[in-house]
Protein backbone atom coordinates (compact mmCIF):
# COMPACT_ATOMS: atom_id res chain seq x y z
CA UNK A 1 0.00 0.00 0.00
CA UNK A 2 1.21 3.58 -0.50
CA UNK A 3 3.30 5.07 2.33
CA UNK A 4 1.44 7.06 4.97
CA UNK A 5 4.29 9.09 6.47
CA UNK A 6 3.93 12.85 6.17
CA UNK A 7 6.66 15.48 6.23
CA UNK A 8 7.31 18.02 8.99
CA UNK A 9 5.49 20.81 7.20
CA UNK A 10 2.32 18.74 6.74
CA UNK A 11 2.48 17.54 10.33
CA UNK A 12 2.82 21.09 11.64
CA UNK A 13 -0.01 22.39 9.45
CA UNK A 14 -2.39 19.70 10.72
CA UNK A 15 -1.29 20.11 14.33
CA UNK A 16 -1.80 23.88 14.26
CA UNK A 17 -5.19 23.54 12.55
CA UNK A 18 -6.56 22.18 15.82
CA UNK A 19 -5.53 25.42 17.53
CA UNK A 20 -7.17 27.90 15.17
CA UNK A 21 -9.25 29.62 17.85
CA UNK A 22 -7.98 33.22 18.28
CA UNK A 23 -7.54 32.47 21.99
CA UNK A 24 -4.38 30.55 21.07
CA UNK A 25 -2.74 33.46 19.20
CA UNK A 26 -0.78 34.80 22.23
CA UNK A 27 0.61 31.33 22.88
CA UNK A 28 2.71 30.83 19.76
CA UNK A 29 5.95 30.16 21.66
CA UNK A 30 4.25 27.47 23.69
CA UNK A 31 2.61 26.02 20.58
CA UNK A 32 5.98 25.94 18.80
CA UNK A 33 7.33 23.82 21.66
CA UNK A 34 4.33 21.50 21.53
CA UNK A 35 4.67 21.10 17.76
CA UNK A 36 8.31 20.16 18.21
CA UNK A 37 7.53 17.58 20.87
CA UNK A 38 4.65 16.20 18.83
CA UNK A 39 6.84 15.88 15.75
CA UNK A 40 9.51 14.07 17.73
CA UNK A 41 6.92 11.55 18.98
CA UNK A 42 5.58 11.10 15.46
CA UNK A 43 8.98 10.84 13.78
CA UNK A 44 10.07 8.14 16.24
CA UNK A 45 6.70 6.32 16.21
CA UNK A 46 6.26 6.36 19.99
CA UNK A 47 2.87 4.65 20.03
CA UNK A 48 3.03 3.76 23.74
CA UNK A 49 5.57 6.00 25.47
CA UNK A 50 4.58 4.84 28.97
CA UNK A 51 5.15 1.15 29.66
CA UNK A 52 5.58 -1.28 32.55
CA UNK A 53 6.93 -4.81 32.78
CA UNK A 54 4.16 -7.34 32.27
CA UNK A 55 5.13 -9.30 35.38
CA UNK A 56 3.86 -12.70 36.59
CA UNK A 57 1.02 -14.41 34.76
CA UNK A 58 2.18 -13.47 31.28
CA UNK A 59 4.05 -15.54 28.71
CA UNK A 60 6.93 -13.05 28.78
CA UNK A 61 6.99 -11.31 32.20
CA UNK A 62 9.83 -9.02 31.08
CA UNK A 63 7.97 -7.63 28.08
CA UNK A 64 7.16 -3.92 28.28
CA UNK A 65 3.38 -3.55 28.09
CA UNK A 66 1.64 -0.21 27.58
CA UNK A 67 0.50 1.21 30.89
CA UNK A 68 -2.86 2.09 29.32
CA UNK A 69 -3.44 -1.54 28.38
CA UNK A 70 -2.45 -2.85 31.82
CA UNK A 71 -4.87 -0.43 33.49
CA UNK A 72 -7.70 -1.51 31.18
CA UNK A 73 -6.93 -5.20 31.74
CA UNK A 74 -7.16 -4.65 35.50
CA UNK A 75 -10.47 -2.85 35.04
CA UNK A 76 -11.75 -5.89 33.12
CA UNK A 77 -10.64 -8.21 35.90
CA UNK A 78 -12.42 -6.07 38.50
CA UNK A 79 -15.55 -5.94 36.33
CA UNK A 80 -15.50 -9.73 36.00
CA UNK A 81 -15.14 -10.05 39.78
CA UNK A 82 -18.21 -7.87 40.26
CA UNK A 83 -20.10 -9.85 37.62
CA UNK A 84 -19.36 -13.13 39.40
CA UNK A 85 -20.18 -11.89 42.92
CA UNK A 86 -23.63 -13.24 43.88
CA UNK A 87 -23.86 -10.73 46.72
CA UNK A 88 -24.00 -7.80 44.32
CA UNK A 89 -27.04 -6.70 42.36
CA UNK A 90 -27.02 -7.93 38.75
CA UNK A 91 -26.23 -5.22 36.22
CA UNK A 92 -27.84 -4.12 32.99
CA UNK A 93 -25.88 -2.32 30.29
CA UNK A 94 -28.40 -0.08 28.53
CA UNK A 95 -27.04 1.33 25.27
CA UNK A 96 -28.33 4.30 23.31
CA UNK A 97 -27.11 3.72 19.76
CA UNK A 98 -28.26 7.04 18.32
CA UNK A 99 -25.73 9.74 17.41
CA UNK A 100 -28.28 12.52 17.95
CA UNK A 101 -27.88 14.71 21.03
CA UNK A 102 -29.75 17.90 21.86
CA UNK A 103 -26.57 19.54 23.20
CA UNK A 104 -25.20 19.88 19.67
CA UNK A 105 -26.76 19.96 16.20
CA UNK A 106 -29.60 19.25 15.53
CA UNK A 107 -30.48 20.52 19.01
CA UNK A 108 -33.14 17.90 19.70
CA UNK A 109 -33.22 14.78 21.85
CA UNK A 110 -33.28 11.43 20.04
CA UNK A 111 -36.20 9.02 20.21
CA UNK A 112 -33.72 6.27 21.14
CA UNK A 113 -32.73 8.26 24.23
CA UNK A 114 -36.40 8.70 25.14
CA UNK A 115 -36.73 4.91 25.00
CA UNK A 116 -33.69 4.56 27.27
CA UNK A 117 -35.43 6.85 29.77
CA UNK A 118 -38.60 4.80 29.37
CA UNK A 119 -37.03 1.45 30.27
CA UNK A 120 -34.44 2.46 32.87
CA UNK A 121 -37.01 2.69 35.71
CA UNK A 122 -38.35 -0.70 34.65
CA UNK A 123 -34.97 -2.31 35.31
CA UNK A 124 -34.64 -0.56 38.66
CA UNK A 125 -38.08 -1.83 39.66
CA UNK A 126 -36.90 -5.36 38.87
CA UNK A 127 -33.94 -4.89 41.21
CA UNK A 128 -31.13 -4.27 38.73
CA UNK A 129 -28.33 -1.74 38.71
CA UNK A 130 -28.13 0.03 35.36
CA UNK A 131 -25.13 1.38 33.47
CA UNK A 132 -26.18 3.67 30.60
CA UNK A 133 -23.84 3.89 27.63
CA UNK A 134 -24.94 6.90 25.61
CA UNK A 135 -23.07 6.70 22.30
CA UNK A 136 -24.39 10.12 21.28
CA UNK A 137 -21.62 11.54 23.47
CA UNK A 138 -19.28 10.76 20.58
CA UNK A 139 -20.84 13.71 18.76
CA UNK A 140 -21.51 15.97 21.73
CA UNK A 141 -18.77 15.57 24.33
CA UNK A 142 -15.17 16.78 24.08
CA UNK A 143 -12.56 14.05 23.87
CA UNK A 144 -14.91 11.13 23.20
CA UNK A 145 -13.63 8.85 20.44
CA UNK A 146 -14.02 5.27 19.30
CA UNK A 147 -11.22 4.71 16.84
CA UNK A 148 -11.67 2.30 13.92
CA UNK A 149 -10.86 -1.39 14.19
CA UNK A 150 -7.68 -2.24 12.27
CA UNK A 151 -8.77 -5.84 11.57
CA UNK A 152 -5.76 -7.44 13.27
CA UNK A 153 -7.90 -10.58 13.53
CA UNK A 154 -7.69 -10.97 9.74
CA UNK A 155 -3.96 -11.54 10.12
CA UNK A 156 -4.33 -13.86 13.11
CA UNK A 157 -6.79 -14.26 15.95
CA UNK A 158 -3.85 -14.27 18.34
CA UNK A 159 -2.88 -10.81 17.08
CA UNK A 160 -6.23 -9.37 18.22
CA UNK A 161 -5.69 -8.65 21.90
CA UNK A 162 -8.35 -8.58 24.64
CA UNK A 163 -8.73 -5.76 25.45
CA UNK A 164 -7.69 -4.07 22.21
CA UNK A 165 -4.08 -2.89 22.24
CA UNK A 166 -4.19 -0.88 18.99
CA UNK A 167 -5.03 2.31 20.85
CA UNK A 168 -4.12 4.77 22.16
CA UNK A 169 -1.43 5.60 19.61
CA UNK A 170 0.15 8.77 20.93
CA UNK A 171 2.48 9.28 18.00
CA UNK A 172 -0.50 9.55 15.62
CA UNK A 173 -2.65 11.58 18.00
CA UNK A 174 -5.11 8.66 18.28
CA UNK A 175 -5.98 9.19 21.93
CA UNK A 176 -9.07 9.49 24.15
CA UNK A 177 -10.21 6.02 23.08
CA UNK A 178 -13.53 5.45 24.85
CA UNK A 179 -13.34 1.68 24.40
CA UNK A 180 -11.03 1.42 27.40
CA UNK A 181 -14.02 2.48 29.52
CA UNK A 182 -16.61 0.60 27.47
CA UNK A 183 -15.03 -2.86 27.69
CA UNK A 184 -15.48 -3.10 31.49
CA UNK A 185 -19.14 -2.08 31.15
CA UNK A 186 -19.77 -5.10 28.93
CA UNK A 187 -17.85 -7.42 31.24
CA UNK A 188 -19.72 -6.30 34.37
CA UNK A 189 -23.13 -6.66 32.72
CA UNK A 190 -25.42 -9.65 33.20
CA UNK A 191 -27.67 -8.33 30.47
CA UNK A 192 -27.26 -5.91 27.57
CA UNK A 193 -30.08 -3.94 25.93
CA UNK A 194 -29.36 -1.97 22.76
CA UNK A 195 -31.79 0.65 21.48
CA UNK A 196 -30.92 2.09 18.08
CA UNK A 197 -32.39 3.87 15.10
CA UNK A 198 -31.76 2.91 11.49
CA UNK A 199 -29.24 4.97 9.53
CA UNK A 200 -29.34 4.03 5.84
CA UNK A 201 -30.22 0.36 6.48
CA UNK A 202 -27.43 0.11 9.07
CA UNK A 203 -26.63 0.98 12.65
CA UNK A 204 -25.40 4.53 13.37
CA UNK A 205 -21.69 5.23 13.01
CA UNK A 206 -20.81 5.19 16.71
CA UNK A 207 -22.62 1.93 17.39
CA UNK A 208 -20.94 0.26 14.43
CA UNK A 209 -17.54 1.49 15.63
CA UNK A 210 -18.16 -0.12 19.03
CA UNK A 211 -19.33 -3.34 17.39
CA UNK A 212 -16.14 -3.53 15.33
CA UNK A 213 -13.91 -2.85 18.33
CA UNK A 214 -15.62 -5.65 20.28
CA UNK A 215 -14.22 -8.22 17.86
CA UNK A 216 -11.50 -8.86 20.45
CA UNK A 217 -14.20 -10.25 22.77
CA UNK A 218 -14.83 -12.97 20.20
CA UNK A 219 -11.70 -15.09 20.54
CA UNK A 220 -9.15 -12.37 21.32
CA UNK A 221 -5.76 -12.94 22.91
CA UNK A 222 -5.63 -11.85 26.59
CA UNK A 223 -1.80 -11.89 26.62
CA UNK A 224 -0.04 -9.45 24.25
CA UNK A 225 3.34 -10.70 25.50
CA UNK A 226 2.66 -14.02 23.77
CA UNK A 227 2.96 -12.18 20.45
CA UNK A 228 5.42 -9.55 21.72
CA UNK A 229 3.02 -6.82 20.79
CA UNK A 230 1.94 -6.89 17.17
CA UNK A 231 4.44 -9.39 15.78
CA UNK A 232 2.41 -11.00 13.00
CA UNK A 233 4.73 -13.99 12.53
CA UNK A 234 4.51 -14.99 16.19
CA UNK A 235 0.73 -14.56 16.21
CA UNK A 236 0.28 -16.78 13.16
CA UNK A 237 2.45 -19.48 14.67
CA UNK A 238 0.49 -19.33 17.91
CA UNK A 239 -2.87 -19.58 16.14
CA UNK A 240 -1.74 -22.51 14.00
CA UNK A 241 -0.73 -24.42 17.13
CA UNK A 242 -4.44 -24.58 17.98
CA UNK A 243 -6.17 -21.41 19.12
CA UNK A 244 -9.03 -21.82 21.66
CA UNK A 245 -11.01 -18.76 20.48
CA UNK A 246 -12.12 -17.71 23.99
CA UNK A 247 -15.55 -16.05 24.17
CA UNK A 248 -14.91 -13.33 26.71
CA UNK A 249 -18.56 -12.20 27.04
CA UNK A 250 -20.37 -15.51 26.67
CA UNK A 251 -23.41 -16.31 28.78
CA UNK A 252 -24.74 -12.78 29.19
CA UNK A 253 -28.32 -12.14 28.05
CA UNK A 254 -29.43 -9.52 25.54
CA UNK A 255 -32.38 -7.67 24.09
CA UNK A 256 -32.52 -5.23 21.18
CA UNK A 257 -34.83 -2.55 19.81
CA UNK A 258 -34.32 -1.27 16.25
CA UNK A 259 -36.63 1.51 15.10
CA UNK A 260 -37.02 3.44 11.87
CA UNK A 261 -39.45 5.60 9.95
CA UNK A 262 -39.59 3.91 6.54
CA UNK A 263 -37.09 1.06 5.94
CA UNK A 264 -34.36 -1.05 7.51
CA UNK A 265 -35.54 -1.77 11.05
CA UNK A 266 -35.82 -5.51 10.53
CA UNK A 267 -32.39 -5.60 8.87
CA UNK A 268 -30.72 -3.78 11.76
CA UNK A 269 -32.46 -5.97 14.32
CA UNK A 270 -31.22 -9.11 12.54
CA UNK A 271 -27.68 -7.76 12.30
CA UNK A 272 -27.56 -7.00 16.02
CA UNK A 273 -29.05 -10.36 17.01
CA UNK A 274 -26.63 -12.25 14.75
CA UNK A 275 -23.66 -10.31 16.10
CA UNK A 276 -24.59 -10.78 19.76
CA UNK A 277 -25.29 -14.47 19.17
CA UNK A 278 -21.87 -14.87 17.55
CA UNK A 279 -20.38 -13.47 20.75
CA UNK A 280 -22.32 -16.26 22.52
CA UNK A 281 -24.58 -13.91 24.38
CA UNK A 282 -28.03 -15.41 24.84
CA UNK A 283 -31.25 -13.90 23.52
CA UNK A 284 -33.93 -13.26 26.12
CA UNK A 285 -36.41 -14.59 23.55
CA UNK A 286 -38.43 -13.39 20.60
CA UNK A 287 -40.15 -10.65 22.64
CA UNK A 288 -36.68 -9.26 23.41
CA UNK A 289 -35.80 -8.92 19.70
CA UNK A 290 -37.96 -6.00 18.59
CA UNK A 291 -38.11 -3.83 15.51
CA UNK A 292 -40.69 -1.42 14.21
CA UNK A 293 -41.52 1.97 12.77
CA UNK A 294 -42.47 5.24 14.43
CA UNK A 295 -44.52 7.59 12.27
CA UNK A 296 -44.17 5.32 9.24
CA UNK A 297 -43.70 7.42 6.09
CA UNK A 298 -44.78 10.55 7.96
CA UNK A 299 -42.84 13.85 8.12
CA UNK A 300 -39.70 13.84 10.26
CA UNK A 301 -40.97 17.02 11.90
CA UNK A 302 -43.77 15.13 13.64
CA UNK A 303 -41.78 12.04 14.64
CA UNK A 304 -41.65 12.84 18.35
CA UNK A 305 -45.38 13.41 18.42
CA UNK A 306 -45.79 10.07 16.63
CA UNK A 307 -43.76 8.37 19.37
CA UNK A 308 -45.89 10.01 22.08
CA UNK A 309 -49.05 8.71 20.39
CA UNK A 310 -47.75 5.18 19.73
CA UNK A 311 -48.44 3.49 23.07
CA UNK A 312 -48.17 0.07 21.46
CA UNK A 313 -44.59 0.72 20.37
CA UNK A 314 -43.72 2.02 23.83
CA UNK A 315 -45.11 -1.19 25.32
CA UNK A 316 -43.06 -3.20 22.83
CA UNK A 317 -39.90 -1.47 24.07
CA UNK A 318 -40.87 -2.05 27.70
CA UNK A 319 -41.50 -5.72 26.94
CA UNK A 320 -37.92 -6.09 25.71
CA UNK A 321 -36.71 -4.82 29.09
CA UNK A 322 -39.14 -7.04 30.99
CA UNK A 323 -38.14 -10.13 29.06
CA UNK A 324 -34.44 -9.39 29.51
CA UNK A 325 -34.84 -8.82 33.24
CA UNK A 326 -36.90 -12.02 33.62
CA UNK A 327 -34.32 -14.09 31.72
CA UNK A 328 -31.47 -12.91 33.95
CA UNK A 329 -33.47 -13.59 37.11
CA UNK A 330 -34.42 -17.09 35.94
CA UNK A 331 -30.81 -17.84 35.05
CA UNK A 332 -29.45 -16.60 38.38
CA UNK A 333 -31.94 -18.70 40.33
CA UNK A 334 -31.17 -21.85 38.34
CA UNK A 335 -34.49 -21.97 36.46
CA UNK A 336 -33.09 -21.13 33.04
CA UNK A 337 -30.03 -22.61 31.42
CA UNK A 338 -28.35 -22.14 28.08
CA UNK A 339 -29.52 -25.03 25.85
CA UNK A 340 -26.12 -24.97 24.13
CA UNK A 341 -24.21 -25.29 27.40
CA UNK A 342 -21.25 -27.64 27.02
CA UNK A 343 -21.46 -27.77 23.24
CA UNK A 344 -18.43 -26.72 21.23
CA UNK A 345 -18.34 -25.19 17.79
CA UNK A 346 -16.60 -27.74 15.53
CA UNK A 347 -15.30 -24.92 13.33
CA UNK A 348 -14.62 -21.94 15.61
CA UNK A 349 -13.59 -18.65 14.08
Amino acid sequence: MPPTRIDRASFERRYRARLSDPAFEPLQNEIDALVGAGWDAYAHSRKSPNTRKAGPGYADPNYDLASDWIDTKRALEEAQRQHDDPKLKPRILLINGSSRNEHTCPGEVSKSWRMVELVEPCFHEMGYDVDILDLSRLTAEYGRNIHPCKSCVSTSMALCHWPCSCYPNYSLGQTDDWMNEIYPLWVAAHGVMIITPVNWYQTPTGLKAMIDRLVCADGGNPDPTSTHGKTAREAKELELQGWPYPKHLKGRYFGVVAHGDSVGAETVRRVLVDWLTDLELISAGGIAEADGYIGYMKPYATSHRAFDDDKAFQDKVLNVARALGAAIELARTGHLDNPAKGLKDPEPK
